[in-house]
């Protein structure tokens, strides 16, 4: 297991095996950062020509690896790139995962990025944690571990008491992206609801025991029970499964709360379709379709562990949608919990039949505001690529969350609700609403607007993440391959905004 530290050592005279030196790309060439000061005092004139023989240019997302002569005691120097502004948090947290897939085979590691501020200290941290994730719980032969024992992020700042509060910060947060990462990698024979619902108890177990734990309330509704609550949304895409529907809910309730902020995340385990069956090569990964709803627990969790005078109420609703001779036909009208009818038109859309009901159960809470996160729509895939997030809602709400994402590093965009998707969710001959209407354009609106129904009038904000809780390209930043937990540290940047706390 790695340990993170702060130092005010240098680091041309640290005895790390390596020294992660941060580079400025800049109108006159690359540059060190401040951090790296005393790297480029110990080459002096050789360093320019030195770091050209190599190529380096300090532009996002490079790597290059040198031996040491005598000028630094670390034997392997690695240069990264952090753009034009070595102040951006977000660059920082980019490179530092760039770093940490970087370095091979060393026990110890100093970083010397920028980290003159707490933020810029917690965005290190945080991304080489995450950027040095790996998965490999199942695989038969396991290599030799090549990750560290000791990580030291050099600082000017590191004896300071924000700093070492900043670290912790960010370790709190890795963990939570990365038990949503293993949660999203793991097969969906391995994560049905009952199997999610028993890692989602353990989780809760760990983190909530010992003395000074945070005191989190776990309650887990099965089959028998959703049908008792009449929760036929769920019980909707659910029925078609050998594996039974579960519903987790958790509640963080400080004395201190300022605020109470409702979390929905959509947990759909696997998708088949449904009767309207997805083609072959559209089911390969959806496993991470219950993405939702492991960032909604683990962003709660977090949210305990950092002790926010929030109240956080989370739903996740999970469910596998499979073909069998129980499934829900199009055509069949479903009563929700709060006693809408809906047309089932597309068996494919059974997300929003999830978060349905599981959005009636949270507005029974009388929340401040609620918000929901899931890889619901396609539409949102085609319309902002696999990087960034949709954000939908509540005129007043959105850009808090926005900014929260903004603040946290990951990528998300306004999208509109228009007036018009009313009268589609509501065109239904026989039923409240139609679930889904088959008109190509506007369709990710359409859920939306669909949820919007749901929301009982409370302040209310919804994340499409569809295409981002998976990356099926090359590692970037201190993103992996795979599982990104993305949604996480938004979720918790915008608690930590209803907390007063910037």
């Amino acid at each position: 297991m790695t340990t993170y530290s702060l130092r005010t050592a240098s680091p041309a005279k640290t005895r790390a095996d390596a020294v992660v030196v941060g580079v400025v790309a800049g109108p006159k060439g690359p540059r060190l950062c401040d951090a790296a000061e005393d790297v480029s005092a110990a080459y002096g004139r050789r360093l320019r020509p030195f770091l050209s023989t190599l190529g380096v240019t300090g532009k996002p997302g490079e790597a290059v690896k040198a031996t040491s002569r005598d000028e630094v005691n670390a034997s392997l120097l690695v240069f990264v790139g952090l753009g034009e502004d070595p102040s951006d948090e977000v660059a920082v947290r980019r490179a530092a995962g760039v770093a940490a897939r970087s370095v091979p085979n060393a026990a110890s590691v100093a970083l010397a990025l920028p980290s003159e501020t707490p933020g810029l200290v917690a965005a290190v941290v945080e991304g080489h944690r995450l950027g040095g994730y790996t998965f490999t719980a199942y695989k038969s032969s396991r290599a030799e571990t090549t990750e560290p024992t000791d990580v030291v992020v050099l600082s000017p700042i590191a004896r300071k008491a924000d700093a070492v509060a900043a670290l912790e910060r960010a370790q709190v947060l890795a963990d939570a992206v990365a038990l949503t990462r293993d949660w999203v990698n793991t097969p969906p024979r391995d994560c049905t609801p009952p199997l999610l619902a028993e890692l989602v108890t353990a989780a809760h177990k760990e983190v909530t025991k010992g003395r000074g734990a945070p005191k989190v309330a776990l309650e887990v509704f099965d089959h028998e029970q959703l049908a008792e609550m009449g929760c036929g949304g769920i019980l909707s895409v659910g029925d078609s499964s050998a594996a039974p529907s579960r519903l987790v809910k958790l509640t963080w309730d400080p004395a201190d709360a300022v605020a109470h902020l409702a979390l929905v995340g959509k947990g759909v385990t696997f998708d088949s379709g449904g009767l309207t069956i997805k083609p072959s090569s559209s089911m390969t990964n959806m496993k991470g379709d219950m993405a939702g709803a492991a960032t909604v627990v683990a962003a709660t969790l977090a949210i305990a562990r950092l002790g926010l005078p929030v109240k956080v109420t989370a739903f996740a609703p999970m469910a596998e949608n499979m073909v069998s001779a129980t499934a829900t036909r199009p055509g069949d009208v479903i009563t929700m919990h709060n006693g809408t009818t809906v047309e089932i038109a597309n068996t494919d859309a059974e997300g929003r039949m999830l978060l349905g009901d599981a959005l009636s159960l949270a507005v029974l809470e009388e929340p401040d505001v609620v918000v929901d996160i899931a890889t619901l729509t396609g539409h949102m895939q085609l319309a902002l690529g696999d990087k960034v997030g949709a954000v939908m809602g509540t005129d007043d709400h959105v850009p808090a969350v926005l900014a929260a994402g903004a603040a946290a590093g990951e990528q998300h965009w306004r999208m509109p609700i228009p007036e018009e998707m009313k009268e589609r969710v509501t065109s239904s001959k026989v039923a409240d609403l139609l679930q889904h209407d088959w008109v190509r354009w506007g369709g990710g609106l359409y859920a939306a607007a669909f949820l919007r129904e749901f929301t009982g009038g409370l302040p209310w904000v919804h994340l499409d993440i569809a295409g981002k809780e998976m990356n099926l390209n090359s590692p970037y930043g201190h993103v992996p391959a795979g599982a990104t937990g993305f949604g996480v540290t938004t979720l918790v940047e915008y608690a930590r905004s209803l907390a007063g706390r910037a």
